[in-house]
């Protein structure tokens, strides 16, 4: 899986977590950028995130997050 698949399929999980069809995600995205994006959504987003690509996050690798492309820099290095 490429970066660009990458971004496609988790740009699809946050559509469906936050019930929002017009999110288009970048390296730059963050929870300022998505209404609902709060602490709480959060943990769901980073479950479904797991699930998603059959992967596990350590708590530090959440905590640590400041922007979408880290989090798919994360998601390639575990895939």
């Amino acid at each position: 899986m490429d970066r660009e698949q990458v971004y496609r399929q988790l740009n699809e999980v946050f559509r469906e977590v936050f019930d929002d069809e017009t999110i288009t995600l970048n390296a730059q995205t963050t929870a300022d950028d998505i209404e609902d994006w709060d602490s709480l959504e959060h943990i769901n987003l980073m479950v479904e995130v797991e699930y998603a690509f059959g992967i596990k996050f350590n708590m530090g690798e959440i905590n640590n997050l400041k922007n979408v492309g880290e989090l798919v820099d994360i998601i390639m290095k575990k895939i």
